[in-house]
């Protein structure tokens, strides 16, 4: 059906009739105008995609229609221009789509229908590690190690990029994704097929929000949900609520764009966004660089909201000419932007719509902070570190706790490191890392590190030996402009090396920490610190031997770094002292703004960002030199531990089959609050005496060769195997911290795999029980296949992170949610009990379902499917049978 909107298309150059574009301004809509500007993005893509099939007018006026029907959990769909996958997530998915090409041809289908319809980028950026450090040629042999432990999964990548059309592969070593997207994917405006219409992206990976910052719309969604629009299907959505942020004031001039974001992050934490966007207005927002709003946008995912977006103003529009954008797009995207009523002005007040809540916050009142020791939104003012972190010593064991004995607070132990002696106690510092997209795409925190770094150095300041250092900075360009600025010499003496181009330290691929300083921090039972520019700190992610773990700016984590430990008070005590017995404080080598900016304006200049990004497909002779198949179907290779075709689609027919009750489940595990996609699915090392390790050994792999769990998410064999692995698990069958559980049948304490395969093989079905924000932290696929692997049927839980509750839906595992005013507490619900789940055959979004315990008790569930689409989904046995069956029909 032609589109019902076709009469406001025009050209948006009369000098350029085929160049079209939807002019929103003649909808003659008055309600248009009052509409935030990340709702006009929803609308454009609705309008320009009518089909009344796969969206239809009606939705074109509900989204129109916001004001009114924001609050009445109404379904809309979306679809996005494009999708952006990181090597992690991009492999499971390129993965399933060989595996559904295999699919769809044994259903009699053409297999190369399964091809990307929406433009996907993939860039390679989770893979390496931080193995070495303090030295010149870090860089190069981290590197060497990547492609030594990836060659397997980079030559799949390789095939994916040739097989498949409409993907595109940044090769590794060029940048961590989100920054790639910001300096150079990012279009801002789309002109594609004929049409200009705004730019407007979704990720497998929470961070992707990190675009928003420069006004492109976008936010993190499960792999499984992203291969589904690759395939051309629309997000289903409910329509959001959109929380307007006002900013005002200046801030003061010690201020780094992360004292705002945590600061920023813990305020909405407490207001509450979980589900809604996030549009930032007011007169504050002009006084951000967008390299200071995409720092911001990039954590949206720690204060809970689906998007946090700065609409595009002219301080964008500068922002793509000083990153080398084409002038002639860039003339272009202004223009439309401007016609269909999408260009901001922060300064001018009528141009602010109407949001659903308003709260502000004055810029000028953000002081120095830090976050920790062990979630993104605990913030502590720097001047307070040093009695937060002694008392969280002592304080229950919790998220700002360790139940450390009184007696122990002071406790050192002496080792030896490198033929010198040193000592450790509990708040040390042994992991320093300059890392994470959240701050390495800001010139101001990265050069605010390196004139630090100069500054302490010329004070004759050091960093402790063995300390673990590192700088992993998000493109080329960094490095770029901290050589010609001449602050890496400076950074490279206090050990701050570049180590690679990737995530590293911020997604556990931290490396190892030296023998000796691991024995000592197991000797003394040690609270030792890790203080990284990064936007994630969840209990053993970062180092499972770094039990308190602070986020904080570029230039806090060199200054915690030099002072060897996280118990100074940087206002009353020095830093070091030097060799002539100069007592060297933070303010004497903290560079001001003023000092920042000159170098910024000076070195970080548009020839820069051409020169790195022109080569950036091109420039790495490992990939180059790898040799992929040419087959449309994917050859797989059983001796592989890398890439396995899964088990998703066995036995699967293009009958529907009808979704039965759940009977006599038993309880895997049960959980109390914030359990994390990282609990759930390990990205970080395989320890060596769990179930993935005994699998590996199995197939001739020493513990050497295991590499990560991240890298081996192309092999369900892994992956099944570390679900549930993380050695901080807080399971309440079990009385300390770790991956087991009890299987209740026999009453053995088990490894979580061991014990899930005797359920299996014994045929009873399973749930796992869980408090608030089950599956809170990054958005991983294997948080629900793994789950779906080990025959778990069924989440019990009191609220769900948005992202992990879409991919538990997209691959059938059932949603459940305690009724309002109930939980596993005031239920009496120990877990020792058997569900049975009543499914009724006629099924309704969000409807209650009924459960019965083999005690005799019952109580009711809200079933999470929140749209017709999602039961559609369920009824198939997930997004991806439905997907098969579509194309295989």
């Amino acid at each position: 059906m032609s589109n019902p909107f076709v009469r406001i298309v025009e050209p948006l150059d009369p000098k350029q009739p085929l160049k079209k574009f939807f002019n929103l301004s003649k909808l003659e809509d008055v309600r248009y105008a009052h509409l935030p500007f990340s709702i006009r993005v929803l609308l454009e893509a609705a309008i320009r995609n009518c089909d009344d099939f796969l969206v239809k007018k009606e939705d074109v006026e509900n989204i129109l229609n916001w004001k009114v029907v924001q609050h009445k959990n109404v379904e809309v769909p979306f679809k996005p221009a494009r999708v952006i996958l990181q090597d992690f997530t991009g492999v499971p998915a390129v993965v399933d789509f060989a595996a559904m090409r295999d699919a769809v041809k044994k259903l009699g289908g053409d297999p190369e229908k399964i091809n990307p319809i929406c433009p996907a980028d993939l860039v390679i950026d989770h893979s390496i590690q931080v193995d070495f450090n303090r030295r010149s040629d870090s860089l190069q042999k981290n590197q060497d190690l990547e492609f030594e432990r990836n060659k397997e999964r980079f030559e799949f990548l390789k095939w994916g990029s040739q097989a498949f059309k409409n993907m595109r592969i940044i090769p590794p070593g060029s940048g961590i994704i989100h920054q790639v997207n910001l300096e150079y994917l990012a279009r801002v405006v789309m002109d594609q097929d004929g049409y200009y219409y705004p730019d407007s992206v979704v990720g497998t990976d929470s961070h992707t929000t990190m675009i928003d910052g420069l006004g492109v719309l976008g936010w993190g969604v499960g792999g499984i949900e992203a291969e589904a629009v690759m395939l051309g299907q629309p997000i289903s959505m409910v329509l959001p609520e959109v929380v307007g942020y006002k900013l005002v004031g200046n801030p003061q001039p010690l201020v780094t764009s992360t004292d705002i974001v945590l600061t920023i992050t813990k305020h909405l934490r407490q207001v509450g966004v979980v589900g809604k966007f996030v549009e930032f207005f007011g007169p504050g927002v002009a006084q951000l660089s967008i390299a200071d709003r995409a720092t911001i946008a990039n954590m949206c995912p720690e204060y809970g909201a689906t998007a946090a977006y700065f609409p595009v103003d002219d301080i964008s529009i500068a922002y793509l000419i000083q990153t080398g954008r084409d002038k002639e797009k860039v003339m272009y995207t202004k223009k439309y932007l401007e016609a269909v009523g999408m260009l901001r002005d922060f300064k001018n007040s009528s141009q602010d719509p109407d949001f659903t809540q308003v709260v502000e916050l004055d810029l000028h009142t953000v002081v120095p902070c830090c976050s920790g020791p062990k979630r993104p939104q605990d913030k502590v003012a720097v001047s307070d570190m040093k009695n937060d972190f002694e008392t969280c010593l002592g304080a229950k064991q919790g998220f700002k706790g360790f139940q450390i004995a009184p007696d122990r607070h002071n406790s050192i132990v002496k080792f030896n490191f490198e033929g010198c002696d040193f000592e450790l106690a509990h708040g040390s510092v042994v992991i320093a890392a300059i890392t994470s997209c959240t701050n390495t795409s800001n010139p101001s925190v990265m050069l605010g590190a390196g004139l630090l770094a100069k500054k302490a150095v010329e004070a004759g300041l050091t960093v402790k030996p063995y300390i673990k250092t590192s700088l992993s900075p998000g493109s080329g360009v960094v490095t770029y402009y901290l050589r010609e600025s001449g602050v890496m010499s400076y950074l490279s003496q206090l050990g701050f090396d570049v180590v690679g181009y990737g995530c590293m330290t911020c997604i556990g691929n931290s490396g190892p920490l030296p023998e000796s300083v691991v024995e000592a921090i197991t000797q003394g039972d040690l609270v030792a610190v890790g203080v990284l520019s990064g936007n994630r700190n969840f209990e053993g992610r970062v180092h499972p031997n770094t039990r308190a773990n602070y986020l904080a700016s570029p230039p806090l984590v060199i200054a915690y770094a030099i002072a060897g430990t996280i118990r100074i008070d940087f206002e009353k005590e020095p830093l070091g002292i030097n060799a002539s017995g100069k007592k060297i404080f933070l303010k004497d080598i903290w560079p001001t703004r003023n000092e920042i900016q000159a170098v910024e304006h000076q070195f970080v200049i548009p020839g820069m960002f051409k020169e790195v990004y022109q080569k950036i497909e091109t420039v790495n002779k490992s990939w180059n030199a790898l040799d992929a198949p040419s087959d449309k179907l994917y050859t797989w290779n059983p001796k592989s531990t890398y890439i396995k075709s899964p088990p998703f689609f066995d036995g699967l027919t293009l009958a529907l089959q009808t979704p039965k009750t759940i009977e006599d489940a038993y309880v895997l595990l049960s959980f109390g609050d914030s359990v994390t996609t990282d609990h759930i699915s390990p990205a970080g090392n395989i320890a060596r005496n769990s179930p993935a390790a005994r699998y590996l050994t199995s197939r001739g792999l020493t513990p050497r060769e295991f590499n990560s769990y991240g890298s081996r998410r192309g092999n369900d064999a892994v992956m099944a195997r570390g679900t549930f692995a993380n050695i901080r698990l807080v399971n309440k069958f079990i009385d300390k911290q770790g991956p087991q559980t009890i299987h209740f049948p026999s009453g053995e304490t088990l490894d979580v795999f061991d014990a899930a395969e005797r359920y299996k093989q014994s045929g009873h079905p399973l749930i796992v029980l869980a408090g608030k924000e089950y599956g809170a932290g990054s958005s991983r696929d294997w948080a629900a296949k793994g789950p779906f692997l080990l025959g778990v049927k069924a989440v019990l839980a009191e609220s769900y992170e948005r992202i992990h509750r879409s991919n538990l839906v997209g691959m059938g595992v059932i949603p459940l949610q305690y009724l309002p005013g109930e939980d596993a507490a005031t239920l009496g619900l120990t877990g020792r009990e058997r569900y049975t789940i009543i499914i009724p055959e006629k099924l309704k979004p969000q409807m209650n379902v009924q459960i019965k315990l083999d005690t005799g008790k019952t109580f009711h569930a809200i079933m999470r499917f929140d749209t017709d689409v999602e039961l559609t989904y369920f009824h198939n046995g997930g997004i991806l049978n439905y997907m098969i069956r579509k194309m295989a029909s």
